[in-house]
C-alpha cells in the first residue's frame, strides 16, 4: 500500500484532543479545521526538563534513508512506552514535493497527518514567507524608482525574489524593462522560498520582538559607496513583520498513532540552516518529557548547523543524537548501482559503511551520545542487517534495527529504550568552533573536522568579501555552509567517505538578520530545477476531491 493510501485510511483524532494530550488547552490553539491548529504564543513554562533527541542521517542517496520516517516512528515508540512525547519537524517545501521525492511527512505507518494538507498549502506559512519576501523586493525597487534616497547601487542588490517551487528559468532574470514607467532595469534572480533569509529568521526568532529586530538587520544591498543598507534604513521593518505574524506561530498536527507533532519552518540544509523553528522545539521541550526533532539531509549539513547555529539560540543541546542509515543507501555509497540494490552484497555494505562511520565520528566529536538507527527495508537480508550492526558495534556504536515503515512505533521499541537510556548519560557539549573564531577559521574547521577535507580554496570574490566583512565587523558570525547534500565534499559524485579533498568557496552572502554568513561552495544552487520526470506527473485529483500520487 502507498503512503498516501495509508494516510487517507487513518482515523485522526480532533486537534483539540491532540492539544489536550500535548498539555495545551483549547484557548491556547487556533484551529485550522478539525485536524490542524496554530499554537498561540508564548507557551507557559512548566516544571519539566524535557529531553531533546536530534535525528540526523548519512548523506542521502536515491535509495532513500527515511530520516523523517524514523523520527515519527521513534516518537510513536516513546508514546507506546508511556513517555509524554512531542515530535518537532520541518514543513515540506512544494519544490521537492512536486519535484524529485514527492511528499515529506514520513512513510508507511510512521507518518504525520493530514499528509496531503501538510505537503501542500498547510496553514499558509510558505505563502506568507513568499509574500513577505517579495513585498520587500517590490519596496526595494520602488525606492530606487522613486528617487533612491538611500543611494542603493542597483548592481549590488543582495535581496532576491523567491518562489516555493523549483523553477530554473528564474535563477537569473532582468527586471524593469519596457520603458520609464516600468521601473529601473536591473539584473535580479529568484531563490526557492526555503532559501530566503526570512525563512531562517522565522526559524530562529524567539518572539515577535526578536523577529522584528532580525528583519530590521537584513542587509538588502550596498550603496554606490559600498556601504551596507538594511531593511530598517528602508523603513519597512513593521510591514514585513506583520506579514509573518501568524506564520510565527507553530503548527500542531498528529502522527498516525496520535502522537502530537509540531511542524514549523522549513529551511533547506544544503543552502540554509536546515532546522525547524526554535519556537517549535522550545514548545515541545516545555510540554513533553521527550522532544524528537530532525535536521535536514546528512549530519555534515543539518546536524552541524543544528549544533553550531541553532543550539546557541535554543539554549539546549541534544541529549542523544540518532544517525539514520539504510542497508540500501550504504550499498550505494559502497559503489552498488541502484538497480542492483536488492541483491545481497556484504562487501558493498562494508565499503559504504565508511560514510556512516564518518558521520557517527562527527557527532561524537560534539561529546553527545550517539546511536545508529538502521531503517529496515523489505529487501534487506538478515545477513546484511546483522553485518551492519556488527560494523557499528565494532566501533563502539550501539545500532538497532527500526522497522517503522511497516510497524510504526512498534518497530522501534528497542531503539526508543536505548535512546531513553542514553538520554540519562551526562555529557559536556563541545561546540565545533568558538564565537571569537573568524570566518576563515570557522569554514576551515567545518571542512577539515566535519567533511574530512584537506583545505579550502577561496575564489577571488570570496577573498575580497573576507576583507570587506572584517572591515564591517561581520567576520565573527557563525558560518552556514551551502554545499551539495550528496557528498561530504562539494562534488556530488564523490560518495562514500572521500578524504583530503579541497572545498571551493566561491562567494559569501551576509545574512545579518538570521545571524550568520552563508558560504556558497562548489556549484550549489539556491533555486533547484525539476527532474526529467517530476513527481508532479504522477499526481491527480479525482472528481470527488481525492488526491492521488502524492508520494
Amino acid at each position: 500500500m502507498k503512503d498516501i493510501e495509508i494516510a487517507q485510511q487513518a482515523k485522526m483524532d480532533k486537534i483539540t484532543k491532540i492539544a489536550e494530550k500535548a498539555g495545551l488547552s483549547s484557548d491556547q490553539i487556533e484551529q485550522y479545521g478539525d485536524y490542524k491548529a496554530k499554537i498561540k504564543l508564548p507557551v507557559k513554562e512548566n516544571s519539566k526538563s524535557g529531553k531533546l533527541i536530534l535525528v540526523t542521517s548519512i548523506n542521502p542517496t536515491p535509495a532513500g534513508e527515511g530520516k523523517s520516517t524514523v523520527t515519527v516512528g521513534l516518537g510513536d515508540a516513546f508514546s507506546l512506552l508511556k513517555k509524554k512525547t512531542v515530535i518537532a519537524l520541518r514543513e515540506p517545501s512544494l519544490g521537492p514535493v512536486m519535484g524529485m521525492k514527492g511528499g515529506a511527512t514520513g512513510g508507511g505507518y510512521s507518518q504525520v497527518v493530514p499528509m496531503e494538507d501538510i505537503n501542500l498549502h498547510f496553514t499558509g506559512d510558505m505563502h506568507a514567507l513568499t509574500t513577505a519576501n517579495n513585498t520587500l523586493s517590490a519596496l526595494i525597487d520602488n525606492h530606487i524608482y522613486q528617487g533612491n534616497k538611500l543611494h542603493l547601487d542597483q548592481r549590488r542588490i543582495l535581496w532576491k525574489r523567491v518562489l516555493d517551487i523549483n523553477d530554473r528559468a528564474l535563477r537569473h532574470v532582468v527586471i524593469g524593462i519596457g520603458g520609464p514607467t516600468q521601473g529601473i532595469p536591473r539584473e535580479d534572480g529568484f531563490d526557492i522560498t526555503v532559501a530566503s533569509e526570512l525563512m531562517a529568521i522565522l526559524c530562529l526568532a524567539e518572539d515577535i520582538a526578536d523577529l522584528k529586530k532580525r528583519i530590521g538587520r537584513i542587509v538588502i544591498g550596498y550603496t554606490t559607496d559600498k556601504e551596507p543598507v538594511t531593511v530598517a534604513q528602508l523603513g519597512v521593518t513593521g510591514a514585513i513583520s506583520l506579514l509573518l505574524k501568524d506564520a510565527l506561530k507553530p503548527n500542531l498536527v498528529q502522527t498516525l498513532a496520535h502522537t502530537p507533532a509540531i511542524i514549523h519552518g522549513g529551511p533547506f540544509a544544503n543552502i540554509a540552516h536546515g532546522c525547524n523553528s526554535v519556537l517549535a522545539t522550545q514548545t515541545g521541550l516545555k510540554l513533553a518529557d521527550y522532544t524528537l526533532t530532525e535536521a535536514g539531509f546528512g549530519a555534515d549539513l543539518g546536524a552541524e548547523k543544528f549544533l553550531d547555529i541553532k543550539t546557541p539560540v535554543l539554549g539546549k543541546t541534544p541529549d542523544t543524537i540518532v544517525v539514520v542509515a539504510t542497508v540500501r543507501a550504504l550499498k550505494m555509497h559502497g559503489g552498488k548501482p541502484k538497480n542492483a540494490l536488492k541483491e545481497e552484497d556484504l562487501s558493498a555494505l562494508t565499503a559504504g559503511y565508511a560514510n556512516l562511520q564518518k558521520h557517527v565520528a562527527n557527532m561524537r566529536r560534539y561529546n553527545i551520545p550517539v546511536v545508529v538507527a538502521i531503517n529496515q527495508f523489505s529487501s534487506d537480508t538478515e545477513a546484511e542487517l546483522k553485518h551492519l550492526k556488527e560494523l557499528c558495534e565494532s566501533d563502539g556504536t550501539p545500532a538497532l534495527v527500526a522497522d517503522v515503515w511497516a510497524k510504526g512505533g512498534k518497530g522501534a521499541i528497542e531503539l526508543a529504550e536505548k535512546v531513553s537510556q542514553l538520554c540519562e548519560e551526562k555529557h559536556d557539549f563541545k561546540p565545533l568552533y568558538a564565537p571569537e573564531d573568524d570566518l576563515q577559521e570557522k569554514v576551515e574547521k567545518i571542512v577539515t573536522q566535519i567533511y574530512g577535507g584537506a583545505n579550502v580554496v577561496y575564489g577571488t570574490k570570496a577573498l575580497r568579501q573576507l576583507k570587506d566583512f572584517k572591515t564591517l565587523g561581520w567576520d565573527h558570525l557563525p558560518v552556514c555552509m551551502a554545499k551539495t547534500q550528496y557528498s561530504l565534499s562539494d562534488d556530488p559524485k564523490a560518495i562514500g567517505a572521500p578524504r583530503d579533498f579541497t572545498i571551493h568557496v566561491r562567494e559569501f552572502v551576509p545574512k545579518l538578520g538570521a545571524g550568520f554568513v552563508v558560504a556558497l561552495t562548489g556549484n550549489v544552487l539556491t533555486m533547484p530545477g525539476l527532474p526529467k520526470v517530476p513527481a508532479a506527473n504522477e499526481m491527480n485529483l479525482s472528481n470527488d476531491g481525492i488526491i492521488s500520487g502524492l508520494y
